[in-house]
């Protein structure tokens, strides 16, 4: 026990020095690339530090361990909805980017729809979802499916480079931008590095402390694998945000979240159809309200205020209270 709580420590301050190496690398790339941090965070910063998901998952489903797999997912989103952006509006409030709002949270809300649609519609269209129990079967994502979402993926990422193309930077210039572009991707890559080693570490120690404690495989893929995994994206975003890169924050968490619903669940459809329990589904609807809560919050005023961020942690906390006691 005493062994696993030194390599949670060593994870967590390994993924708050990557974080720092990654979002001053990044910047700095961006304004060197002449591309909108906003990007770069869609794409860079949120595919890297997605790293730990993507490997969870996929383990999982090779190994026909459906709850790691789809809970992880679906906890990690929540997680970064409600408990990443809201502790980043409690430290700063952050303004949110026009791009994000018109192009970036449409496409996650309508992810989720998707997905939400794909594994709960057997049930959902039947009624028999209020009368199943949390472990039945509800729902199945099979190959083709994740293949489509995967494809989705893809879409949306070349969507975006064509995007920035047409559009270069205007005026985000940074003090970072006249680093060399070996320097930058030194920090990058040092960054990268350190964050999904520091996130793996904690996942390591936080389930080995989890079982000691008796949790089961389901709840601890739903709370302490999906909110470990999301530490990258929880500790790269309050970074961000208190560098007041707020396009890089907003948009790790936009991107992050969009790349679970569409490659990371779509990858580990493929590689083993996900069987998908009432539990999941009813977890998937509440990321769906989520979402559009968080949209709301943003588009009321372009800003994630501190009290709207109080708001979005303590749903969190009240999200994990029930799924305890569920």
């Amino acid at each position: 026990m005493l062994l696993l709580c030194v390599v949670l420590v060593m994870g967590l301050a390994a993924l708050i020095g990557g974080a720092n190496l990654f979002v001053d690398g990044s910047a700095a790339l961006a304004g060197k690339c002449k591309v909108p941090t906003l990007v770069i965070g869609l794409t860079v910063v949120a595919l890297g530090t997605s790293a730990p998901e993507l490997a969870v998952s996929a383990s999982a489903a090779l190994q026909g361990a459906n709850e790691i797999a789809i809970s992880n997912v679906v906890g990690s989103n929540i997680f970064n909805l409600l408990c990443v952006l809201g502790v980043c509006a409690v430290i700063h409030p952050v303004p949110v980017e026009a791009g994000i709002l018109k192009r970036d949270l449409p496409v996650s809300i309508l992810a989720t729809a998707l997905v939400f649609f794909l594994v709960g519609a057997p049930s959902l269209l039947s009624g028999s979802l209020i009368q199943m129990g949390m472990e039945e079967q509800a729902g199945k994502l099979g190959r083709a499916a994740g293949s489509a979402l995967a494809f989705l993926f893809a879409a949306y990422i070349g969507y975006l480079i064509r995007d920035a193309k047409r559009q270069p930077q205007r005026g985000e210039d940074t003090e970072t931008v006249n680093w060399r572009a070996a320097k930058c991707f030194l920090f990058i890559g040092a960054g990268l590095a350190l964050t999904v080693a520091g996130g793996q570490a904690v996942v390591y120690g936080a389930k080995g402390i989890a079982r000691a404690a008796g949790m089961t495989e389901t709840l601890i893929g739903l709370t302490i694998v999906a909110a470990g995994t999301s530490l990258p994206e929880l500790v790269t975003s309050v970074v961000a945000a208190r560098k007041k890169e707020t396009g890089l924050a907003v948009g790790n968490v936009a991107g992050a979240n969009i790349f679970y619903l569409l490659f990371i669940l779509g990858v580990s459809a493929v590689i083993h159809p996900v069987a998908v329990n009432a539990a999941s589904v009813w977890d998937m609807g509440i990321l769906l309200a989520a979402s559009l809560l968080a949209f709301i919050f943003l588009l009321s005023a372009k800003t994630l205020r501190r009290a709207e961020g109080i708001i979005m942690a303590v749903l969190y906390l009240a999200y994990m209270v029930y799924a305890i006691t569920r």
